[in-house]
Parts: structure tokens; sequence; C-alpha cells
């Protein structure tokens, strides 16, 4: 989705500015939400979240865009004998979508692959507003044999090298409930990525739970919340809780700070005792093979 220059206020209020008016991401009538938006947010939001970004920042930058170019470099790798280039772009920051578009300006073939495993309106469909209809893109690939089997790998290498929690926690990133009310296959697509990925772990049902996080505003969002249903299964008395972000490739300040940071802080506050944020996708072997697959397969 994009990421901020710096971990300053500045250059977050810059980022926030571009991505919070986006009419897929805040889906209120301009007249209202734009005066909000400059009057209210931009002025108070900057500063906490470049609090946040600190947090996490690394000496490379922000891990989204550390992870995303790592990504590219080693897909261009391997699909360097099938004569296949490969550019990356941020939705909202840089490098820009026309940036990577443009280096692939020799290219007879053009094909995006938005880093969004479910379809949304509020994410992949944005991406649509910037390419136009006649550059194909892939829509999902939220069921993908490739990617699920790549998740799989990932849960099952942490679980080999520091033991399995109790429950298996799966967090996505959330939307306003009136989306899918109005048609969004997100939540569909997210529940079935989940159980896809139970079932090729081989999980009974009471060894996983689905939630969703980054609940932004005052509208009712998918639910469960992550949060609340943390704070639960350390009441339950759960001592130990692993979590896995299908929903994101790449670790970011949703995986880094809200989940491996809050999410832990807010479970074992609540009574529990250990808490494992599982990585995402990253640089794996087997998610680059997975996303080598997925550009091949590509209409």
């Amino acid at each position: 989705m994009g990421t901020p220059a710096a971990p300053s206020a500045a250059a977050v209020r810059r980022y926030l500015a571009e991505f919070l008016s986006d009419p897929r991401v805040v889906q209120l009538p301009r007249f209202l939400w734009l005066p909000i938006l400059h009057a209210i947010v931009l002025r108070t939001r900057p500063a906490q979240s470049a609090r946040k970004y600190q947090a996490i920042w690394t000496t490379e930058g922000s891990p989204l865009a550390v992870h995303t170019r790592r990504q590219a470099d080693l897909l261009r790798d391997v699909l360097l004998q099938k004569k296949i280039s490969v550019a990356h772009a941020m939705r909202y920051g840089e490098p820009t979508i026309t940036d990577g578009l443009s280096k692939l300006s020799d290219c007879k073939k053009i094909t995006v692959v938005p880093l969004y495993p479910q379809y949304s309106r509020s994410t992949t469909e944005s991406i649509r507003d910037v390419i136009g209809p006649r550059i194909p893109m892939v829509e999902n690939f939220h069921d993908h044999p490739a990617y699920i089997a790549a998740l799989a790998s990932g849960v099952q290498r942490h679980w080999a090298a520091h033991g399995k929690g109790e429950k298996l926690l799966m967090s996505f990133h959330g939307l306003p409930k009136r989306a899918v009310e109005l048609g969004d296959p997100y939540e569909r697509q997210c529940r079935e990525t989940a159980r896809l990925l139970a079932e090729a772990m081989q999980l009974k049902a009471k060894d996983w739970i689905l939630t969703f996080q980054s609940r932004f505003g005052a509208a009712q969002w998918l639910q469960p919340y992550t949060e609340p249903v943390l704070v639960a299964l350390a009441r339950e008395g759960v001592a130990r809780v692993d979590v896995v972000c299908p929903g994101f490739v790449s670790d970011c300040l949703e995986t880094l700070e809200e989940i491996a940071i809050q999410g832990r802080r807010t479970f074992l506050r609540a009574g529990g005792r250990e808490f494992h944020a599982l990585p995402c996708l990253n640089e794996a072997p087997e998610w680059l093979e997975a996303l080598a697959k997925i550009v091949e397969t590509a209409p």
C-alpha cells in the first residue's frame, strides 16, 4: 500500500494526506471528509503515527519498503531466465506506480500484481484507478495453492524453532462492515484463506481463530476485533498465543507495531504468559516461488 519516507511527523503527514484523500479509502462525501481530514486528522495523527513508525524503523528504512524492494529483486532473479522484467511500486508514497510502469516501458506486455492477497475495492481497485482498464491486473490470490503453502511453511518453520502455542490467531486487516454489505468480497476471501491455511496445517477448529485488526473511526468494522480477542484468550487461561497475519505479505506497521508490540502488551497485561508474532512471508523462498507462479499464470 505504501509508507512514509521517514519516521517524522512531516513525512507521515504527507503520506497520510495522499492516503486518506483517496475516496476508495475513506468512503464519505468529499465535502464532509476533506475539512475533517485537514482540520483535525492531519493536525493530530501524524505525530502519533510517527512515534509508531520510529518504534519499527530500520537502518535501511521502512520495513515495508525494505521487504518490497527485496522481494522485487529476488523475483527478478527467479524470472530472469524467462525474460520477465520486474519493477516495484507503492500505491501511496514512493516509488509511485507511474515510476514503476516507466521502468517497464520497453516491455511488450505489462501485468500489475497488487500485493493484496484478498481483493477489496478500497485497496486493489484503487490501483485500477491509477493504471486504467487496459493493463492486465491480478485481482487476488487469496486461495492460490502456492500462496497457502507458503503461509503454512512459515508457520511450521516458526513452530519447529520455537514450539507450538495453544492457539493460532490469524489476524487480517479490517474493513468497514458497510463495504461488505455493499458487495465487497474481502471478508469472504479472508475467511477462505484462513480455512485453507488451517486445512493445510491440519488444524482442528479449536486450534485457531480468525480476527480483524486496524480499525479506524467510529463505524462498525469486520469482527471479531483482534485486541479484544487477545484479552479474552488470556482471561480464559490461554498461556501462549501465536499470531500470523496472512493478509500482509511483508512485515509493516500493522504487523510489527500493532501486533508484535501493542498486541503483545495487550495479551500479557490481560494475564497471558507468552506471545509470538510470526513473521510475514517477506523473503521466504516458498513465497518467492509462489509469487513467480502467480506472475507466470497471470492473464
